[in-house]
C-alpha cells in the first residue's frame, strides 16, 4: 500500500493519526506536554511577556529551555514572537488563537489542582 493516514495532512474534518511516529500532530503534542511547555502556555495565558518576564515567572527553568520551548511552540503556531528592533531587542511572546484553544483545558486543570489541593500540598489518604 503506498502511503496512509501517516503520510498525508489530514483534511478538513479528519483527524491525525497522533499514535503513529511520523504523525505531525504527535511532535505538537510532545512539545505542549513537555516540562517546561505546560508552563508557558500558563504563563501567556493572561497577558503577553517579554522572555526575561517569562523566564521571572516560570521559576526554575533555564534560558537555554525557555529559548528551546519557545522555538518549538512557535514552530508549532501555539505562540507567536514580536522581536522590538532596539538596543538590546525586546522581544515579546503571546499565545495565539490556536496556543488559547490549546491552552484552554491546560489552565483549567492548573486552577483544579490549586483549588483542590490541601494547604501545604498534602494529599488525603
Amino acid at each position: 500500500m503506498a502511503g496512509g493516514v501517516q503520510d498525508r495532512q489530514a483534511g478538513a474534518g479528519e483527524r491525525y493519526d497522533v499514535f503513529h511516529t511520523d504523525c505531525p500532530a504527535r511532535d505538537v503534542v510532545d512539545h505542549v506536554t513537555s516540562r517546561w511547555g505546560v508552563w508557558v502556555l500558563i504563563s501567556l495565558r493572561n497577558t503577553d511577556l517579554r522572555f526575561y518576564e517569562l523566564r521571572e515567572s516560570i521559576r526554575g527553568i533555564s534560558e537555554k529551555m525557555l529559548a528551546q520551548t519557545l522555538r518549538a511552540l512557535v514552530e508549532d503556531g501555539l505562540v507567536w514572537r514580536k522581536v522590538e528592533p532596539t538596543t538590546p531587542p525586546q522581544v515579546t511572546y503571546g499565545l495565539t488563537e490556536f496556543g488559547r484553544d490549546v491552552g484552554e483545558p491546560l489552565t483549567d486543570l492548573f486552577d483544579r489542582i490549586t483549588r483542590r489541593l490541601p494547604p501545604g500540598g498534602a494529599q488525603d489518604r
